[in-house]
């Protein structure tokens, strides 16, 4: 429905088809869209001539359909985040979409918030000094489904990859949202980062505490509460972003930005490369949890990366 609505807001695109397996969601989609459905999504990339297909669905087929629509010559591939369940899924994705000069966007939706952006420049251009530790905390478990935003936007805001992860994952067995077949835990660890940032994760599965980033530097802090900003700094002053209230969501940005690239060829700001090394991460907390919170390095070798 958020795919939905963001293309529906931009005047340059027209929504002509939609799939899904389940006949009442077609029925639906077409009464609100007007749209053409199909019961399969290999039917609709063939019987049709599209410039941008979200993948809107579980993470384990990500990578099947974002393949084949890259085989496709389909320009544009808005995908949901994770990007997969395994890292070699994610490369495959990631070569597909390269191979066939298409666009994969991932939809970490922190990337085309503006206090975000603001942050990441106020950050790159020294206003916190030098960059000392970050925490990042949320308080529903589900490490790669809701942690997959909090990861990626700290790569984002800090413009550091990740080099290594010692971490415990929260095996409380909170049920899956999406049913028995899925599960995807909190948990608490530690990651090292490029030039010595250390940054905590706090993320158990019945956790109480707000979504919140905080990056320390030595000449302030900055604390992301959703998508609000607070700097302080070490004189003591202390400045607060509010949200925008301008009604352009971040989806809404994402698309007007795939537009961009599609008329203009405008570079796109997010790499897709980032959401798979995203990924390579949570993948890494899993490893570190099953050798006993042993550090473990990034990029990841071995059986890990058939986690």
């Amino acid at each position: 429905g958020t795919h939905t609505t963001a293309y529906q807001k931009n005047p340059r695109v027209e929504l002509v088809a939609g799939a899904t397996r389940d006949a009442g969601r077609r029925q639906r989609f077409e009464a609100r869209t007007g749209a053409k459905t199909y019961a399969g999504w290999r039917e609709m990339i063939e019987g049709e001539s599209l410039d941008i297909v979200s993948v809107a669905t579980y993470s384990p087929v990500h990578a099947e359909i974002t393949i084949a629509c890259a085989d496709r010559g389909i320009p544009v591939i808005y995908c949901e985040k994770p990007a997969a369940t395994r890292l070699p899924d994610a490369e495959r994705m990631l070569e597909a979409c390269n191979r066939n000069k298409a666009l994969l966007v991932m939809n970490h939706q922190r990337r085309f918030n503006l206090n975000h952006r603001r942050l990441q420049r106020a950050i790159a251009e020294g206003e916190l000094g030098d960059l000392i530790s970050a925490s990042v905390q949320w308080p529903t478990g589900r490490l790669g489904n809701v942690g997959s935003h909090a990861l990626d936007g700290l790569l984002m805001l800090t413009q550091r990859r990740f080099q290594a992860v010692s971490s415990t994952l929260d095996l409380s067995g909170k049920p899956d949202c999406r049913g028995s077949d899925f599960h995807d835990p909190g948990g608490w660890g530690t990651f090292r980062l490029e030039r010595g940032l250390m940054a905590t994760v706090h993320a158990p599965d019945y956790g109480k505490m707000p979504f919140q980033t905080e990056i320390n530097g030595s000449k302030g802090r900055a604390i992301v509460k959703g998508l609000s900003v607070t700097m302080e700094y070490g004189d003591g002053r202390i400045e607060n972003w509010p949200v925008s209230s301008d009604g352009i969501s971040s989806m809404d940005r994402a698309v007007s930005e795939i537009v961009a690239y599609l008329d203009h060829q405008a570079p796109f700001p997010y790499p897709a490369e980032e959401a798979v090394h995203t990924l390579e991460a949570i993948v890494g907390f899993h490893a570190s949890h099953f050798r006993n919170a042993a550090w473990t390095d990034l990029p990841l070798s071995g059986d890990d990366r058939n986690i």
